[in-house]
Order: structure tokens, then C-alpha cells, then sequence
């Protein structure tokens, strides 16, 4: 018997292919939410499938009292693709921002510097450091006495940052696209003044890229469109081809906060899920963030069109293939169900926030299909 967590789709999966899942009758969905930016190339893509199997063919697990071949490809890999550094591999987003946590107050430690800026309305995940961390007050309930030195400032508002830093700030925590929040991007120069003002005071700028990584936003890693570098990057989701994996990404001056024996994870980094998350890092190549940027503009001007017919759409909000709807009602988990009962899956983030996170294989008729069947929802819902 499962403990009842989640609320779910009234749908049995029996397999997925691609863009679709299929239910045990058969009936075939479009998957727009990727396994929530997880299968970002689809479900079972041959290249990471072929990856897999030749893993599977060497060994599971060993332990990370070794050393790993492909850890160490996919760590090398990755610093490629962001900046220089160490990487920690874990199982999940969460644990890839506790480590975060842990680093900065490793960090902070000898100056006596602990607390930490986060924002309004963030998602950092469900551990008790990153419930902590996160700007949401529903998932906080019941938890309390919570752990101390955390602050939040207004998204945008650098105003507000500035009044919370003090002498025992250590770092800011952000996402450069609140996703479970609703899908709101921080503007660019709110961005590029906080990076300022973390540099001149010594304070750690931690990015969590865990929704926004891997191409959803267009750019490979979605701090490359705001043209700065963080100091800790955190990934997840996407990160490990559709497996679990949490990726920690450290400049190179702070790699001696972490001596030998001051984090470990027995299953962080399994060559099953880094292998598979290599692949598909592998796969993101110029020509696919092209075409992320190209159906993101097709996605959204389809959406603004929506949304000069119908007064019950508010805003409409995007990077990328990372796009929010916004209506003035709380009807969002209601056109879920609708979409569903057309063979499309969608989420909803809030009562009112509908959220599409479609995979990058994803063609502008498979657009045209949802706009033309949410068109007839939002006149239904009328």
C-alpha cells in the first residue's frame, strides 16, 4: 500500500515511447509535462536506452569507494559546459541543494556568516533544509521549529535584497525561473546587480538550475542568458537521462571547504543514471537549443493569441519550453482534466497556474493540436 502523497492522473501507464504514454486500454497521451522536465528528449530515447544497456552490461553498482570511469567523464563534461569546478553527483534536485546549504555554512564558518537570502514564492525542494529554503508557506506546515538563518527578499525587488543582507549573510539562493512557483523569470537586470553585489560582499550566488538546466530555457544552462556565473550551480531532473540524479557544480575555490569525509552519498552518482544523463547532455547540441527557441516563440504566440480572445487567461509567462498560463480564476486543475480527457498531459502548479513543460521533440502541429483543443477548453469553460 502506497502512502497517499500525491494527487494523480486518473490514467494506468502501461509504456512510453517518445512524446507519448500509453494507458493499459491502449489510448495514447501527449506527454507536455515530461515526467515534470525530466524526459526532456522524450521517453526511452534510443541513444540513452543504447547507453544504458552497455552500462547494465559492466556493473550496477560499486560503491563510490572506487573510481568510476563515467562519473568522471560526466564530471568533465560538465564543467565543459558551465565553468570551472568539482562536481558532486547525488540522487535527486533536493540533495544537490543540500549540499549547496552545507558548502556555503562550510563556508561561512570561520566568520561566523550562516544565514541565507532566498525568495518569495521559490521551490527548492522537500528535505527539511530545502523546505527551509523554500518561499512557499503550505509546504513549511506542521514542520516547525524550522531551521534557523533563513530570510526571503521579493523576486525582482533587489531593494529588498539589500535590506536582508547583514554581516552574517553567507549566500543568496535563487532561481533564475520560479518554476513550481508558476513560471516566473527573474528579470535580467535584477540578476546582473545581484551578482554585483554578492561579489563586492564576499556572499555565495547559488543558482538552482534544477528545473532550468539541460535546455529548457534555450540556453544550455539558463544562466548563460543572463551572462553571469553563479558559484554553485544546482541541477537535477533532466540531469540524469530520465534517472535519478542531483548534480552539485562548485567553483574551483571552494572545492577545499569539502575535505575528504565531509559529504558522501551511497547511491549519488549511479553509472546507470550518469551514463544516461551524459547521453542526453551529449545530444544537446546548438542546432536542439535552436529548436527549443523556435517552438517556445511558436508556443507563445499561439498562447497571446489565446489570450486576447479570452479574458479569463491574466498572463501568460515563458523561457524557453518552460511556459505558465496564468487565469483570474482558480479553474487550472480543471483544464488539466479536460486536456487529459483529449489525450494531453498537463500540470497545474497553482489553483490558477497552468504549467507546459513538453519535451524538445515536440513538432509546431503538436502545437497547433493543444492551442486548437485549448481554445475549445477555455470556451467550454466559459
Amino acid at each position: 500500500m502506497l502512502l497517499d502523497v500525491y494527487k494523480k492522473y486518473p490514467i494506468v501507464p502501461e509504456r512510453a515511447q517518445g512524446k507519448f504514454i500509453y494507458d493499459k486500454n491502449g489510448k495514447r497521451y501527449l506527454d507536455l509535462v515530461s515526467g515534470i522536465s525530466v524526459t526532456i528528449l522524450g521517453h526511452r530515447h534510443p541513444a540513452v536506452i543504447r547507453a544504458i544497456k552497455k552500462q547494465l552490461n559492466k556493473y550496477l553498482h560499486i560503491s563510490n569507494l572506487f573510481h568510476i570511469k563515467v562519473q568522471e567523464e560526466y564530471a568533465r563534461l560538465l564543467v565543459e559546459k558551465t565553468f570551472k569546478g568539482a562536481v558532486f553527483f547525488s540522487n535527486s534536485g533536493a540533495e544537490a541543494n543540500e549540499l549547496a546549504v552545507k558548502t556555503a555554512r562550510f563556508f561561512g564558518a570561520d566568520s561566523n556568516r550562516y544565514k541565507f537570502i532566498a525568495f518569495e514564492n521559490s521551490f527548492h525542494g522537500r528535505t527539511l533544509a530545502t523546505v527551509c529554503l523554500t518561499g512557499q508557506k503550505k509546504f513549511k506546515k506542521g514542520l516547525s521549529p524550522l531551521l534557523e538563518g533563513f530570510e526571503f527578499a521579493e523576486l525582482n525587488n533587489i531593494n529588498s535584497v539589500k535590506k536582508l543582507i547583514t554581516s552574517r549573510t553567507v549566500a543568496v539562493f535563487l532561481e533564475l525561473v520560479q518554476g513550481e512557483g508558476g513560471i516566473y523569470p527573474a528579470d535580467i537586470n535584477f540578476v546582473g546587480n545581484l551578482r554585483k553585489i554578492t561579489k563586492e560582499k564576499n556572499i555565495l550566488l547559488i543558482l538552482d538550475e534544477i528545473q532550468t538546466g539541460f535546455g529548457r530555457c534555450g540556453k544550455l544552462f539558463a544562466f548563460q542568458k543572463y551572462g553571469i556565473t553563479p558559484d554553485i550551480i544546482t541541477l537535477g531532473k533532466a540531469a540524469g537521462g530520465g534517472l535519478p540524479l542531483g548534480v552539485t557544480i562548485l567553483k574551483k575555490g571552494l572545492v577545499k571547504y569539502l575535505p575528504k569525509g565531509s559529504h558522501g552519498s551511497t547511491f549519488g552518482g549511479n553509472p546507470i543514471s550518469v551514463v544516461a544523463g551524459m547521453e542526453t547532455l551529449k545530444l544537446l547540441d546548438e542546432k536542439m537549443l535552436e529548436r527549443v527557441n523556435r517552438l517556445s516563440e511558436k508556443f507563445i504566440q499561439g498562447l497571446h493569441q489565446l489570450w486576447e480572445k479570452n479574458k479569463i487567461i491574466e498572463d501568460v509567462r515563458a523561457s524557453g519550453l518552460m511556459i505558465g498560463v496564468e487565469f483570474e480564476k482558480e479553474i487550472a486543475e480543471k483544464i488539466v482534466f479536460e486536456f487529459l480527457k483529449r489525450g494531453i498531459i498537463t500540470n497545474a502548479v497553482k489553483p490558477n497556474i497552468l504549467r507546459f513543460l513538453p519535451p524538445y521533440t515536440i513538432t509546431y502541429s503538436d502545437i497547433e493540436k493543444v492551442l486548437a483543443i485549448f481554445s475549445k477548453i477555455l470556451k467550454h469553460i466559459k
